[in-house]
């Protein structure tokens, strides 16, 4: 938060916001009536929503007033108390990265935002979301890109001007700034190639955050998975050259009562394996890793913010290649725990490494409720799109509470249903259970093979392979991976209510 008067602020770009009031009025709490009344006259902007107009002081009607270089005014559209909250944020959201859009049009690396003490908009909501809007915006990869001296380097700083409320606002932007940046490190992880992004460099990832911010970070390694019998991640593992990882980090703070248990897909390229994916789309099979990118960034996130939460992230990792010793369709593997099942296609390998996955953290954390996150099925796009993940569990409270926190964060959750009539499908007449359950509910029949191995912990599994990347458009998302589930999972921890399962059944 900037100490200064926003009327000092001398800097390249100024972003305030203007809305109407009640009576149809423009609203700002920096510009006056006078300037308001002309741009009503202009009739170029007339704040609504995600409405902005760019301004060059110096050279106009506002040279006394500010001096900045550049205003963008951003438009709000009518306020009033009865407002929804969630729409509000969304709102917000899109505000930042519209600033981030301007940011980079103009080649700008230091911005300022003015918060408005706007009815029924409190400084807080403004700080944390526009800072979370404009810095998830601002997200670019550029890794593998030749360097270029006249490339946007990127923003590099974001000030907020406030005369109210300075502290809190401050630390609500620090909520908003921290749950943008674990996004943006879920993006770049999604991002890397297949030959940039392995096993190997999930479990360097952990290793390094768990020296960092001190937890306690263990990576299984193959010989481990053929003494503990995970014939999940092994079966998947056979045609691949590198051997597969299964990478667990535990935030362990002092009172810890209870344990949260993060599962996350990590499947660093999918080609299908013998059951062949078609060529055309397999390069975005590299994305098929951001369930263990969205968990591995929530808990570094969580333990920065120092949550009073016990939190464990387990990413199970390998790649699914079609090599001379590859899983067959046909074949049968035995998973963690002793449950057998028939392979019917290969390409049903997600719920094969989060089977062992989900079994092991349970035996071995004894968790109050357990959340799996995966690019799964092609079936939930059919289903939801591209808009909303799929939400299914054995909790209605859990429920309950991933889909208000995904509501909160602008990553809605649509619950789907689970039951026998569905878990029928899976019965295989030569192994206790099988992989596939033919094309009808794909998305529910692979949540069903995954309900089989939690037991009676409270459970919820987000199929995020609609929106983990060509996520619905807006201007925080950017082409590519969206880094979805990332804030979901912050936010639910961030929200948590010691004892709110305890005795809730399964």
């Amino acid at each position: 938060m900037s100490q200064k008067k926003v009327e000092e602020y001398s800097g390249p770009l100024l972003v305030l916001f203007v809305a109407r009031n009640t009576d149809g009025a423009l609203i700002c709490d920096t510009l006056p009536d006078s300037t308001l009344q002309w741009l009503e006259n202009l009739k170029e902007f007339t704040g609504k929503k995600e409405q902005s107009l760019l301004l060059y002081p110096e050279a106009g009607r506002l040279a006394s007033l500010l001096q900045c270089r550049r205003l963008l005014l951003l438009g709000l559209g009518e306020l009033s108390e009865a407002a929804q909250v969630d729409e509000t944020r969304e709102m917000l959201r899109v505000a930042g990265g519209t600033i981030a859009s301007q940011c980079r049009q103009n080649k700008i690396e230091t911005v300022a935002v003015c918060i408005p003490s706007f009815p029924g908009l409190d400084p807080e909501t403004v700080g944390e979301y526009v800072t979370e809007g404009t810095l998830l915006g601002a997200y670019q990869f550029l890794k593998y890109k030749k360097k270029d001296d006249d490339a946007y380097p990127g923003l590099k700083k974001l000030e907020l001007f406030s005369s109210s409320g300075r502290s809190k606002t401050g630390k609500a932007a620090d909520r908003g700034r921290s749950s943008a940046l674990a996004a943006c490190a879920a993006r770049d992880m999604a991002n890397e190639p297949g030959n940039g992004w392995t096993p190997r460099h999930f479990a360097k990832y952990a290793q390094k955050i768990g020296k960092e911010l001190q937890l306690h970070c263990t990576v299984l390694e193959k010989a481990d998975m053929v003494k503990l019998g995970m014939g999940g991640i092994l079966a998947v593992n056979k045609g691949s050259e590198e051997p597969p990882k299964l990478i667990v980090l535990e935030y362990n703070p002092q009172k810890n009562g209870e344990t949260v248990l993060l599962v996350g897909k990590g499947l660093t390229f999918d080609s299908g394996g013998i059951s062949l994916k078609p060529a055309q789309g397999m390069m975005d099979m590299k994305y098929d890793m951001c369930g263990g990118a969205a968990v591995l960034t929530a808990i570094e996130a969580i333990a920065r913010e120092k949550l009073p939460i016990r939190v464990v992230a387990l990413v199970p990792s390998t790649d699914n290649m079609a090599g001379g010793g590859a899983l067959k369709p046909g074949d049968i593997i035995t998973h963690y725990g002793g449950i057998t099942s028939e392979i019917e296609n290969t390409d049903a390998e997600g719920r094969l490494i989060l089977a062992d996955a989900l079994a092991y953290g349970i035996e071995k954390f004894k968790p109050t409720c357990v959340i799996d996150l995966a690019t799964l099925t092609g079936a939930v796009i059919i289903a939801l799109g591209h808009h909303y993940s799929g939400l299914l569990s054995n909790s209605d409270v859990l429920a309950e509470k991933l889909a208000e926190a995904g509501s909160i964060c602008g990553e809605p959750l649509w619950r789907l249903p689970l039951g026998k009539m569905y878990s029928k499908q899976l019965e295989s007449k030569v192994a206790d259970t099988k992989n596939t359950g033919g094309r009808p509910a794909g998305c529910i029949t692979a949540a069903e093979y995954l309900h089989q191995f939690v037991g009676e912990v409270p459970w919820a599994h987000l199929d995020i392979a609609g929106t983990a990347w060509d996520f619905t458009e807006k201007s925080y998302i950017p082409k590519g991976p969206s880094g979805v589930g990332v804030r979901t999972l912050i936010e639910l921890l961030r929200r948590w209510e010691q004892g709110a399962l305890t005795g809730v059944p399964a």
